[in-house]
């Protein structure tokens, strides 16, 4: 199969968990809230496909994370079940999902940027690259705390679904130590591996 056909697979399948979070989500103005970073960043994508494609390694990653953004919106982050069973299963203080999505929040970002500073700028694979991804990363992670913060001042009681607290108030230093947890290990984890993906890339 070639890249094309995976990466349309892919939109596909992104767009139908997205179709289906739709029906009878918890509550309509916390899901547009959580998915509209789907939709702007598949409005995005597809607006830039024929200057700039990605791998498809990272197309996985973002299909991932948009699906992880899905369920919480169809749920909020407060609620997905099958966080709400390993809470009640395990005695834990919360429903630990938005740290999953948070963790993804440094995760797949720290490759998506990694790809688009090796291929686009004079950067070379090593240490300073790291620490540019990973600052990179921090400030999606701040970035998206202050939307939050600022859709919380605008809108007050309504917004509480999507800040997702649970009365924790160092909520949101978790959420971007989630993030940059998230950076370090895919960097550690894929840094090799998206190396061998973007020579493949640079030699065909």
């Amino acid at each position: 199969m070639n890249s094309k056909y995976n990466n349309s697979i892919l939109l596909m399948l992104v767009i139908v968990a997205l179709i289906c979070s739709g029906i009878y989500p918890h509550d309509f103005f916390t899901w547009f809230l959580e998915v509209l970073p789907v939709l702007i960043g598949m409005v995005i994508l597809i607006g830039t496909y024929k200057k700039f494609k990605f791998s498809t390694f990272v197309y996985c990653l973002l299909a991932v994370h948009a699906v992880i953004l899905i369920i919480g919106g169809h749920y909020t982050y407060a609620q997905m079940p099958v966080f709400n069973w390993l809470r009640d299963t395990f005695d834990l203080s919360r429903n630990y999902y938005d740290r999953l999505g948070h963790f993804a929040q440094g995760f797949i970002p720290a490759i998506t940027a990694r790809e688009i500073l090796l291929r686009k700028s004079p950067l070379k694979a090593g240490k300073l690259l790291n620490f540019i991804v990973v600052c990179i990363c921090l400030a999606i992670s701040a970035s998206y705390e202050l939307i939050e913060f600022a859709v919380a001042k605008m809108t007050g009681e309504a917004a509480e679904a999507f800040l997702g607290t649970q009365g924790d108030i160092w909520d949101t230093q978790w959420d971007m130590l989630m993030a940059l947890i998230g950076a370090i290990t895919a960097l550690i984890i894929f840094r090799k591996y998206h190396d061998r993906v973007l020579s493949r890339i640079k030699n065909n």
